[in-house]
């Protein structure tokens, strides 16, 4: 766009043509962009597996199913040894608890000691305990069948074993991912960033993330930023973030490719095009216009960056327009002319970069 400079005044001072834009307060971040993988962390999943010996009889899941708090994963049948275990402490502790009766009966009737009630009582003690601890392995019936539920809602991320397998204590059997909310919200995108940029990013930082998948490209899902990398990662040279995105169930699935806008440095700031500031010697300023048609300085310190604004903190005056075009050959106190119609800031196009 040319610029025109007249002499229209009778002293034939020069008058700047000029175009302006009306100053707003607003909200604005300096976008970082980044790509990664919906992935649930190793804090987010949850390994299902039993604490007895086992054959798996039915398997009712697999790989990639999303569950509901309660639902059937698999049902198993316990090793007849384990069975027998439980059913031993089971009437061992019966036992131990009428004997403890007897001995106590006895000793009000002066015909046994106080040894041997305190006997008896460690017996029914140890008895007690020993029944416990079968309880808690979870064996169930005498029969030993029993049907494993999800402990919470998720997805089904690995199956390890099949139907007919005999699995040993402690051996997983599947992993559970979860989607942990609120203050207790876990990364369930994992994101590498350019060090220089990781430098801006907090936890807490808003997180837009869609897929790079042609199906995907429209799906755009906010989250926050719960982890910041402290370190750069020694194969990638990136810095690794994590964040906690509500997928739900959507198509987002673990192993989904994905990027992500991370709206950094998030504050209000008058909002103005990157054309309308200077730099010189004393540092970043607008030209604001009067009344008296003259351009009038004021200096701001540029805060964030967003591609064609500026978000900047000074005395600017919301009353007042902003000079975009023509303000590099103004000076403080210059004429002035209106060379186009005022427009809101946040609808003026990118006129360049005067700074």
């Amino acid at each position: 766009m040319a610029l025109v400079c007249m002499h229209a005044s009778a002293d034939d001072a020069p008058v700047t043509t000029v175009q302006t834009v009306t100053p707003a307060r607003g909200v604005i971040a300096r976008p970082v962009h980044a790509y990664g993988v919906v992935a649930a962390s190793a804090s987010n999943v949850s390994t299902i597996d039993l604490p007895y010996i086992a054959r798996i009889e039915q398997m009712r899941v697999q790989a990639g199913q999303a569950v509901s708090r309660g639902t059937p994963l698999f049902v198993v049948l316990a090793d007849p040894a384990a069975v027998v275990a439980a059913a031993q402490a089971k009437s061992a502790a019966q036992l131990a608890k009428d004997e403890l009766a007897r001995t106590q009966s006895l000793y009000e009737k002066s015909l046994a000691t106080q040894s041997q009630l305190a006997t008896a009582r460690k017996a029914a003690l140890d008895a007690a305990q020993a029944l416990e601890a079968q309880l808690q392995l979870g064996i169930g019936n005498s029969s030993g069948r029993k049907t494993i539920v999800a402990p919470h809602d998720g997805v089904v991320t690995q199956v390890s074993a099949a139907q007919g397998d005999q699995v040993q204590a402690g051996a997983p059997v599947l992993q559970l991912s979860s989607e942990t909310r609120g203050d207790n919200a876990r990364p369930n995108v994992t994101l590498g960033v350019e060090p220089s940029d990781a430098a801006g990013i907090r936890a807490g930082d808003v997180i837009t993330v869609s897929g790079l998948s042609t199906a995907l490209q429209t799906a755009h899902v906010s989250g926050r930023i719960t982890m910041v990398g402290a370190s750069v990662d020694s194969q990638s040279q990136l810095v690794n973030i994590g964040a906690s995105v509500p997928f739900g169930q959507s198509a987002f699935i673990p192993g989904t490719r994905v990027k992500a806008d991370i709206a950094t440095q998030s504050g209000t700031h008058w909002i103005v095009p990157r054309s309308a500031v200077l730099t010189d010697a004393h540092g970043d300023f607008v030209y604001q216009t009067g009344s008296d048609n003259r351009a009038h300085r004021v200096n701001v310190k540029t805060v964030v960056e967003d591609s064609d604004r500026y978000g900047v903190d000074g005395a600017l005056d919301a009353t007042r327009p902003l000079v975009v075009v023509g303000n590099y050959e103004l000076h403080d106190g210059a004429q002035i002319r209106m060379g186009g119609a005022s427009q809101p800031a946040a609808q003026t196009p990118d006129q360049g970069t005067s700074r």
